[in-house]
């Protein structure tokens, strides 16, 4: 699992050097990064004894080359091309020439208009990676970032995933996604759908059910250690099946209803404790909005129709106040918020023929959701009273026709949005930074893809 990976690495402080100041200040505000990139040259990590060969650098690659592409996802940095360096990074230190002879020269990095510069030396003792890296800030001669890594030779790939997450709290005062998860239901040949859970770049992927059944709208408890879902189930001592759903705790593997009313029992959200769960029930053909907690035992009932009126799709928000929701009370299904005792409902969207999916961000000031305008799907972003609306994702099929995106889930930096496209045939999760600048796809296979939710912590 993900996690036994993240906690086999040990991070170390290091000496700060006398050279300069060691600047914790934030030096770009987090979510500003589209206004400009800085100029980052990162150049080959050396051994940490100059001259020496290591007996493989294949491990060493894939650390720098994960660092690298997270880094360059971010949208903060623009990493340098290496022909542009003046000085040969083989032959001088991690540490500029102030502080030992035979250093890197600042002036020489400054010249070539790099605003940060990533050193780095390492060590491969056996089956271990021993790993110091130095983030400079070049202009100011500061030392932004100095750690010590150990990790097994295999993490070698995700310690490059946790040293982008430093340098991003080291140079934005907040760390990045790179250790997360993203958990999705996807379709086999057969139709039927399975929970999985995989590394937030499309690595590692688990497979949690093998019910050979349609599992649906899953997602994570606040800890990330348990997720619900749904699936059918016969009723007992009936020919009727439910949409019953299921609480599933990822370390003992074991699982157990949550819900099983009569009708459909689906689409829920955790509140930010963890305490309760807030979902759909239909009863009588009417689906609402419901407040349960972990024993299954329902607390509220909180949308009540009108008539006829659907009402799902229940989406907390993080402080655990309010809650967004689908509703087609006002004839299309849009967007709705309501403070989580189920009053004092508003209408968010007007505009579309089907908006769904709603999803706040983590500091609660923005929803993205799914909206149909025609026969294509977009996911939008919106501030919490409806405003500011803008389209993120746009994207065309080989035919030239609209590609559908939609589902989409914030990771827990709120730097990025998670979703599914057809754009390449089959339904795929792609990620983009939540201006809608840098995309990534994230599976490659002939799957199709539902509903991602990123894991609620960082790892």
């Amino acid at each position: 699992m993900h996690k036994v990976l993240i906690n086999s690495i040990f991070i170390l402080s290091v000496l700060f050097f006398s050279f300069g100041a060691f600047s914790q200040e934030p030096l770009i505000k987090a979510g500003e990064a589209k206004s400009r990139k800085s100029n980052l040259a990162f150049p080959e990590f050396n051994p940490a004894k100059l001259g020496t060969n290591s007996s493989s650098k294949a491990p060493i690659t894939k650390l720098k080359n994960a660092t690298e592409s997270a880094l360059q996802l971010s949208s903060y940095f623009e990493i340098m091309n290496p022909s542009a360096f003046l000085e040969n990074t083989s032959k001088v230190s991690a540490k500029p020439d102030s502080y030992e002879v035979g250093g890197f020269k600042f002036d020489s990095w400054k010249t070539i208009g790099a605003e940060f510069l990533l050193r780095g030396t390492y060590e491969i003792n056996g089956s271990e990676i021993v790993l110091d890296v130095f983030l400079y800030q070049v202009d100011q001669k500061n030392l932004k970032l100095g750690k010590k890594y150990r990790t097994p030779v295999s993490n070698s790939e995700q310690l490059g995933y946790t040293l982008a997450n430093d340098i991003l709290q080291a140079v934005t005062g907040r760390g990045g996604p790179f250790n997360t998860r993203i958990l999705a239901t996807v379709a086999n040949q057969s139709g039927n759908k399975e929970v999985v859970i995989m590394n937030w770049d499309g690595s590692g992927r688990n497979v949690i059910t093998s019910d050979n059944n349609v599992n649906t709208s899953p997602n994570w408890s606040p800890d990330n250690r348990k997720i619900i879902y749904s699936h059918y189930t016969q009723r007992q001592g009936s020919a009727q099946k439910n949409v019953t759903m299921f609480i599933h705790d990822l370390e003992t593997k074991k699982r157990s209803i949550l819900s099983n009313k009569n009708g459909t029992n689906t689409a829920g959200s955790f509140s930010p404790d963890g305490k309760f769960v807030y979902l759909t029930i239909s009863k009588n053909g009417q689906p609402d909005i419901y407040k349960i907690n972990l024993d299954g035992d329902q607390i509220a009932h909180l949308t009540k129709g009108p008539s006829g009126a659907m009402n799902v799709e229940a989406a907390v928000s993080p402080n655990g106040s309010q809650i967004a929701f689908s509703s087609d009370r006002g004839g299309k299904p849009m967007i709705y918020i309501m403070d989580n005792d189920g009053s004092n409902v508003k209408r968010l969207t007007i505009h579309g023929n089907y908006n769904s999916t709603p999803a706040w961000s983590p500091d609660g000031k923005k929803i993205a959701f799914t909206g149909e305008d025609g026969k294509f799907t977009d996911v939008f972003i919106m501030n919490t009273d409806g405003t500011d609306l803008q389209r993120i994702t746009e994207a065309s099929k080989s035919n030239g026709r609209r590609a559908s995106n939609e589902d989409p889930s914030f990771s827990p930096d709120g730097r990025f949005i998670a979703y599914v496209s057809n754009r390449h045939g089959n339904k795929q999760i792609y990620i983009t930074t939540v201006d809608g600048a840098n995309e990534q796809r994230v599976t490659n296979d002939a799957h199709n893809y539902f509903k991602p939710k990123w894991s609620k912590n960082i790892d």
